[in-house]
């Protein structure tokens, strides 16, 4: 009985800071997300790639398609469909910056951007390729980070497929079957 007594008594202790905790996790998501918008995480580690809030549609008339979708949040965003010279297809959205690793030097051989050089990206984490820098052609082949980040003229194209949203991811937790009432 006195067993019986200690383990409810440290199950509720346990939910109680559970739910204290989840309590003070989403205070802060909704903070956070308030000023920087949804939260774009690799879907391969859950590294924070980027955020909503630097979207920047930037046109192609390359685009094999495009279409819009709330992919994001409630945001509509524009996808853009482009091939490789290989066949694969590729959905990727566009943004002024997000956190990855570049793998210069940049190749303006065929770009999907007129006029822009490319460089693979890729997560700074799990390495998982994510999508894919643009910097103007005119250019050197390889630029500083900071120099790449602070232009107006840069961007990034992510692979949508290969991200999650910060606010989707949080609901894939699951509670075990032993902790529910």
């Amino acid at each position: 009985m006195l067993l019986l007594l200690v383990r409810v008594t440290l199950l509720v202790s346990w939910l109680s800071c559970y739910s204290i905790s989840i309590a003070c996790e989403e205070g802060v998501h909704a903070n956070s997300s308030e000023r920087e918008g949804d939260i774009l995480l690799c879907r391969s580690c859950g590294y924070e790639i980027a955020s909503s809030s630097d979207l920047k549609f930037i046109a192609s008339k390359l685009a094999l398609a495009q279409r819009n979708d709330t992919v994001i949040g409630d945001q509509k965003v524009t996808l853009q469909l482009f091939e490789n010279p290989h066949g694969r297809r590729f959905q990727v959205i566009t943004l002024k910056k997000a956190e990855l690793h570049k793998h210069w030097p940049a190749d303006s051989h065929f770009t999907w951007f007129p006029g822009f050089s490319w460089t693979m990206s890729t997560c700074p984490r799990c390495h998982a390729h994510l999508g894919w820098s643009f910097q103007p052609s005119n250019w050197p082949d390889q630029v500083t980070e900071k120099h790449f980040e602070e232009s107006e003229e840069t961007f990034v194209a992510l692979i949508i497929d290969k991200l999650l949203q910060e606010n989707f991811a949080a609901t894939l937790l699951v509670l075990p079957r032993t902790f529910r009432s």
